[in-house]
């Protein structure tokens, strides 16, 4: 069953009196489960393509249909309950708070959705247990290595039972081996969470393990 349904997309930056169209008429079809890796050359368009499939951006044209949810005609508020409910974000930089341990870290979007802390911290201990990292949840971010920040965004990105996990080069800012351990973990919780995954990386070992590999070319989706 199709979870994600992209037709005709379009997408066009405006700097100044030049556009730079970047989705050009894009189509994608992702099954409901399905862990997709997207590869292509740096700027093609990767992260504009995750950004408008997990409503941080609007598109110009085309329609955007996730769990039968038009995400293109949406509302603001609509979006906003979408992305902070449905979708889980992992991206090259963690973004941790770095006043805050990786607990409280994790917990953030309960926190802001109003969760208690009663409530919120149990829920963000059990995602921390399940990224390896149990012993390391008083820790502040400095004084975790790369990778281990990296599991704790990866725990924050699923702490509300998202439906979607959308990751923009999560092992790019990592050493080879730290990023094929945490692309196994992706592997993992994406199985665990019966979670449908799309994967922006430039990296084809990794992409290569996910269930599909599309290239983004010249605006558009074709098989890699």
């Amino acid at each position: 069953m199709a979870f994600l349904e992209i037709r005709s997309l379009t997408k066009t930056y405006t700097m100044g009196d030049r556009s730079l169209p970047v989705l050009r008429a894009l189509d994608l079809t992702v099954t409901q489960g399905e862990m997709v890796a997207v590869v292509g050359a740096s700027g093609v368009g990767k992260s504009t393509l995750l950004q408008v499939v997990g409503g941080l951006d609007r598109i110009d044209g085309g329609t955007i249909v996730i769990g039968g949810m038009d995400l293109a005609t949406a509302d603001d508020n609509t979006r906003v309950r979408f992305r902070n409910r449905q979708v889980g974000f992992v991206f090259q930089f963690h973004h941790l708070l770095p006043e805050f341990t990786a607990v409280e870290n994790v917990a953030m979007p309960m926190r802001i959705a109003g969760m208690s802390p009663r409530d919120a911290l149990p829920r963000a201990e059990s995602l921390l247990r399940d990224v390896g990292l149990a012993e390391r949840a008083e820790h502040r971010p400095g004084m975790l290595s790369g990778g281990e920040q990296q599991r704790v965004a990866v725990a924050r990105a699923l702490v509300m039972r998202p439906a979607l996990l959308l990751a923009d080069e999560p092992t790019g800012d990592l050493d080879q081996q730290t990023g094929e351990e945490l692309h196994a973990l992706l592997r993992r919780m994406h199985a665990s969470y019966g979670l449908t995954s799309l994967i922006a990386t430039h990296n084809m070992r990794l992409a290569e393990s996910c269930d599909r590999v599309l290239r983004l070319e010249d605006g558009g989706l074709k098989p890699a």
